[in-house]
């Protein structure tokens, strides 16, 4: 049995939560890398990633490179003389970082691979309707997502989780999955399956402003799935028209039904307290919405200072 020495590779919120794990689990952390820090929001205070938070306020040894086949970093890299890398939600590593340790670098992504590789598994997994998701621990090799699989355990998807709520629940199934494969490494056990290859393998996309629009000709189960699968970041937004004003708003939170009516798609149905959208099969009723420069809001809050023209609509 050899006793590892762990470089954890990582940037966001998620990754904290398995490198936590880790710690709190006795594994000997020698040193950990993240991403640059860079300024963020409106004024463009630096910021730094979630990872250099908890590394800092757990006095680990910290690495930002900006290049990652500088030399001056694989130098200092090979000097923490790590026999094992964990990498959870950072970038593609140049061969010169992934083969360095003796016991290979092992990922974890928060999908059942081979589907869903790529930038967003989480979000896309919902977008796409499905039913069931999970977390893969894998040997990186020279492509994304690609290497072979070391373990793979499921989850249910509830029918109205949204992606952060699914991200947690991910985040703590990769966390326990993290574990075993560690065990399994360290104690020599670890087996691999190489992973298939086919046309028909579902992709996580990186998301952008194009496929975070609502298009309201879809089905409500469609645009509902899109509403809880970018909720609550980074957001499923269109475009609000009444009369000669438009806005530019983001919905979180929704709820589909299947209706007949012969309203055109895209209008916008208003009662008291209730803010409805027509769409080819009935109606998404939204729950909490933001307008520019506001802060997120009930249907109710919104409806308390805003009216709206029998004209409006969504597109």
């Amino acid at each position: 049995m050899e006793k590892l020495r762990i470089v954890f590779m990582g940037t966001p919120e998620f990754a904290v939560g398995i490198l936590e794990t880790v710690l709190q689990h006795k594994f000997n952390v020698v040193g950990v890398i993240t991403a640059p820090d860079k300024p963020a929001g409106r004024g463009q205070k630096i910021k730094y990633s979630a990872v250099k938070e908890f590394a800092l306020k757990h006095q680990l040894k910290l690495l930002q490179p900006t290049n990652l086949k500088d030399n001056d970093f694989l130098e200092e890299l090979k000097s923490l003389n790590a026999n094992l890398q964990i990498v959870v939600a950072f970038r593609m590593l140049p061969k010169a970082v992934w083969e360095m340790p003796k016991l290979g670098t092992f990922n974890l992504h928060a999908s059942l691979l081979p589907n869903y590789r790529g930038a967003a598994p989480i979000n896309w997994a919902i977008i796409n309707g499905e039913t069931k998701t999970g977390v893969t621990t894998f040997f990186i090799d020279d492509k994304i997502d690609t290497g072979a699989m070391i373990l793979k355990q499921e989850l249910d998807i509830a029918e109205n989780e949204n992606a952060g709520q699914l991200h947690d629940r991910l985040m703590d199934l990769g966390s326990k999955t993290v574990l075993e494969t560690l065990n399994l490494i360290e104690s020599g056990e670890v087996r691999t399956i190489k992973q298939e290859q086919n046309e028909n393998l579902k992709t996580a996309y990186k998301l952008n402003k194009e496929n975070c629009k609502i298009d309201w000709s879809r089905t409500g189960p469609e645009i509902h799935n899109l509403i809880r699968g970018l909720s609550p970041y980074p957001g499923a937004w269109c475009f609000f028209r009444d009369n000669n004003t438009e806005w530019n708003i983001k919905i979180f939170d929704a709820v589909c039904s299947n209706e007949e009516h012969d309203l055109e798609v895209g209008k916008l149905v208003l009662g008291k307290r209730e803010l409805k959208i027509a769409t080819c099969d009935g109606f998404i009723d939204i729950l909490s919405i933001q307008f520019p420069g506001k802060k997120k809001m009930s249907i109710s809050e919104l409806l308390n200072g805003t009216q709206f023209s029998e004209n409006a609509y969504a597109y």
